[in-house]
């Protein structure tokens, strides 16, 4: 009974001499031999710069360099040039909030909207002080004064040394608002 074998048998004559090469990477037996390009495998021409105009030359390489992706190198900075100054913050928060809420009465279908406009209001101003490597967060929460007491809390991982938060209030006859902006180095 005879063994067959799972590959097919090649006859010696299909390979080139009557040679097979010893390994995938003996570079010798492959000299002189010329690999086929995804071009020619697929039966199309690629396109030879010859072909194309200079104004069409022109505009490929401007494309090309505009397309360039630029890399930075790193700093290895650990600490910021101009740290976040907790007081600036605070005061333009609290400026923004009074100015924003001074004369308002709640509205519980509003209050969401309004909520949103004033953390927006509070983030470009916060930007606007020029602090360099910081992301912000801005809460800005707005509740009815009902007789009630109010607890809010948040919880981040974070570097003590180099993050830091700052909190503003405006209270109102109907409402308090409190806003809370968050300030994350990174690097």
């Amino acid at each position: 009974m005879e063994k067959r074998s799972k590959m097919p048998k090649l006859p010696a004559a299909s390979l080139e001499g009557g040679k097979r090469r010893q390994s995938l990477f003996d570079k010798d037996g492959m000299k002189g031999k010329r690999k086929q390009s995804h071009y020619e495998a697929l039966g199309m021409v690629p396109l030879e710069e010859e072909h194309f105009s200079d104004s069409v030359k022109a505009k490929l390489l401007a494309f090309k360099a505009n397309r360039a992706k630029i890399t930075y190198a790193n700093t290895y900075r650990l600490e910021p040039r101009n740290k976040v100054r907790d007081y600036l913050v605070r005061d333009k928060a609290q400026a923004i909030l009074t100015n924003r809420l001074q004369e308002a009465k709640y509205d519980g279908a509003s209050s969401p909207s309004l909520c949103a406009s004033i953390s927006e209001d509070i983030l470009k101003a916060v930007k606007a002080l020029g602090f360099d490597r910081y992301k912000y967060v801005v809460s800005v929460l707005i509740v009815e004064k009902a007789g009630q007491a109010i607890n809010v809390a948040s919880r981040w991982v974070w570097d003590v040394q180099r993050d830091t938060w700052v909190s503003a209030k405006c209270e109102t006859e109907t409402f308090i608002a409190l806003a809370l902006i968050m300030a994350c180095y990174y690097d």
